[in-house]
């Protein structure tokens, strides 16, 4: 059974959830049927006293079963769908009994919406436990009665930041916003607690129901600060979203619309706004990258399967630096021991000043205890002898982009690491295979690409070399989860996947500058392409020496192997940015002028780029900034540097900020329908170039009728 109930002398029922052979209850067909018999039974019990509803698992509800239920696109179907959730829970609501949820785990979604239709609402004192709506990260809006609870519960401003900012709550927060009613230090007292509340309010009923003309707190939407708040939120939302996210205007919708009409309108409202977002091209596509191909990422669909686990003891980190001192933050963080060293102790020491730093900060807004940081702390060691990395079974070197650097460092720590250690590079750039070379055990070296800063960015690139071996590739993959990142695994290559997609659309914003596009338009199709800045501040923040740099170590490795660098229009931009010792903003000028905190675009752009040529639409942008992307992700797909659509949608999201409501750049290509999207390629490569030619792993799969 889904669902077991017990009754105690005082006519209270305990009503368990807990699915078999499932980790998480989900909201499901299983579900549904088991619950509507349920309050079949509770209906028929005239002795019945109340209800008391909690979970037989760790987490008290995951939510709708994502993956049976979004698997059509029929919006009639989506709101029928919707309503049967709310009938269903609105029977639990308007039971005639007092009903308390015992949270003794995380709610989210469907999950938190179903204790919202509980009268009372008790939680364990666990900063583990979370609760909240991500549904909006999913490109939806919660669909089960969520929007319409939330509101009239708290009112209309914080019931919007529940709704829309994908925020998870710790059960005192959700008691401090009003969410949930009281704490319980234990099981055992929480239901002791919630059959005094039974026994206290056996007329109880949700607020809405018990008074006619029920109020929403802080006021609806005609009253003058809340009108105020609306007249300019769909603004703010706009500015906010570019327009590519419908979820959070929808949301914002369906709040002020149902706070003016009854309740169960005010459920029907929601639901035709949930059909027609869950029918959406966004959601699909969201749900695709967020859900669906992330699980697979998680659950180790790029990991070598006949490996056992690979536990990770003590990790060494060879550089204190910005990206050193990050990745040693993220490993102690997840309990590993961890060895941190640079070429001087006071380098050592700065690294661990910067670690500190960073704890510190999750202390004072209440993250973690003191007595957590200190515990972390203990397990770095800042050192600059290399005889401190002693007994490591991974080693992580995050020197200079040097090859003679780097081969140094790794024959230093090979001497006194843990012989059947890995060794792991966190270069951008260089190819796997060759910084082997200087390595004892090629077969246990390998790529762990971090992104900074480190304890912000969720992605880890893993690279394997020509010599990696599939124990070594299960290591890094294992430890890239432990310390909760998302590993996506390619093969060796020249920028390998993200550092070499990435550039594509960096270098055409300067190739439209170089054109002699306006500046402020390049990068407003940037934005409202969905990335999260515009071109050219991204090369500013980048660093256009360190792109230089790296465009003059492939044209000496290139030549060394007799090939010839492909040249690009935008090299023409950089050369110019350099000659006038315009590097990026940590030179203070780049792009951008960054005169105190306000950021302007150089003046005198105009003057050295534009001189009166036709102007492009931003479509034409656009598409040229989001197409570039696409098409060099299916060129790595065709040379075998990735291996499955889900690394490379998902490191695009992760790994550069690919626009999320486009699901990654192989979701893009799907949705956009591949045959048309190889006309609009050969439309753009006859204006702009070979680089925008459909690459012919596309043609053979439209030709076939496959999508990624």
């Amino acid at each position: 059974m889904s669902i077991t109930t017990q009754k105690d002398s005082q006519n209270i029922v305990l009503l368990t959830i807990d699915m078999p052979g499932r980790s998480a209850n989900v909201l499901n067909k299983t579900f549904y049927a088991a619950f509507d018999d349920v309050l079949d039974q509770l209906a028929a019990d005239d002795a019945l006293a109340g209800v008391i509803i909690t979970s037989g698992k760790k987490l008290f509800m995951a939510g709708a079963d994502i993956d049976n239920t979004f698997n059509h696109d029929d919006p009639q179907r989506f709101f029928d769908g919707s309503q049967m959730v709310k009938a269903a829970f609105r029977r639990l609501e308007t039971l005639g009994k007092p009903v308390v949820a015992a949270l003794n785990g995380t709610a989210l979604g469907g999950g938190l919406e179903l204790a919202l239709a509980c009268h009372h609402r008790i939680a364990l004192d666990n900063d583990r436990i979370k609760f909240g709506f991500p549904e909006v990260g999913l490109g939806l809006l919660p669909g089960g009665g969520g929007v319409a609870r939330t509101v009239r519960l708290i009112g209309l401003q914080p019931g919007l930041e529940w709704l829309t900012q994908n925020k998870k709550y710790t059960p005192r927060q959700a008691l401090a916003e009003g969410m949930i009613h009281a704490l319980a230090a234990d099981i055992n007292e929480m239901l002791d607690q919630a059959r005094e509340w039974i026994l206290a309010n056996p007329q109880a009923q949700a607020p809405w129901d018990a008074v006619k003309r029920y109020k929403i707190p802080g006021g609806g939407p005609t009253h003058p600060k809340i009108a105020q708040m609306l007249a300019i939120g769909p603004a703010y939302m706009r500015q906010e979203t570019k327009g590519n996210y419908p979820a959070p205007h929808a949301i914002m919708a369906a709040v002020v619309e149902g706070a003016q009409v009854d309740f169960d309108t005010a459920c029907r409202i929601e639901s035709r706004y949930f059909a027609s977002l869950a029918s959406g091209q966004v959601s699909k596509n969201m749900i695709n990258a967020f859900w669906t191909q992330l699980n697979q990422i998680k659950k180790g669909a790029s990991r070598p399967q006949h490996v056992s686990p690979q536990q990770t003891i003590k990790v060494g980190v060879l550089g204190a630096g910005m990206m050193g001192h990050g990745i040693a933050y993220v490993s102690a963080l997840s309990g590993m021991e961890v060895v941190m060293t640079d070429a001087s102790q006071e380098a050592a020491d700065n690294g661990q000043e910067k670690i500190a730093a960073l704890m510190a900060k999750r202390v004072k807004r209440g993250r973690i205890s003191q007595e957590k940081m200190d515990e972390v702390l203990g397990r770095i060691t800042a050192t600059a002898d290399y005889d401190q990395l002693a007994g490591c079974d991974l080693i992580v070197e995050a020197v200079f982009e040097n090859r003679a650097l780097k081969a140094k460092v790794t024959g230093q720590a090979e001497a006194v690491m843990d012989p059947a250690g890995v060794f792991a590079s966190n270069t951008s750039t260089l190819p796997i295979t060759g910084l082997a070379e200087a390595s004892q055990r090629p077969e246990k070296y390998i790529g762990l690409h971090f992104f900074s800063p480190v304890e912000r960015m969720q992605l880890v690139e893993i690279i394997t070399g020509e010599k990696t071996d599939d124990d070594t590739l299960a290591k890094a993959f294992d430890y890239v989860l432990a310390i909760r990142k998302v590993p996506i695994v390619v093969s060796d290559s020249r920028g390998f996947y993200t550092s070499r997609v990435f550039a594509t659309w960096t270098n055409e914003g300067m190739a439209m500058l170089a054109e002699g596009q306006h500046p402020h338009a390049i990068e407003m199709a940037g934005l409202q392409a969905g990335m999260p800045v515009g071109p050219l501040a991204l090369m500013d923040e980048v660093s256009l020496s360190l792109a230089d740099h790296v465009r003059q170590q492939t044209i000496a490795d290139l030549d060394a192997e007799g090939k010839i660098a492909v040249d690009h229009p935008a090299f023409a931009v950089l050369d110019k940015m350099l000659a006038h010792k315009r590097p990026g903003r940590a030179a203070g000028a780049g792009f951008y002028e960054y005169n105190g905190k306000e950021k302007q675009l150089w003046p005198e752009l105009t003057e050295l780029f534009m001189d009166g040529q036709k102007q492009l639409s931003q479509e034409e942008m656009i598409d040229r900034i989001l197409f570039i992307q696409a098409i060099e992700t299916v060129r790595c797909l065709e040379e075998g540097v990735l291996h499955s659509a889900a690394d490379a949608n998902l490191g695009s999201i992760f790994g550069w900020g690919f626009a999320p409501f486009h699901g990654g750049t192989l979701q893009f290509i799907n949705a956009y329908g591949l045959k048309k999207f190889i006309t609009r390629s050969e439309e753009l490569a006859q204006r702009y170039g070979e680089r925008f030619t459909p690459p012919a792993l596309l043609r053979e799969m439209a030709g076939k009728g496959k999508t990624f």
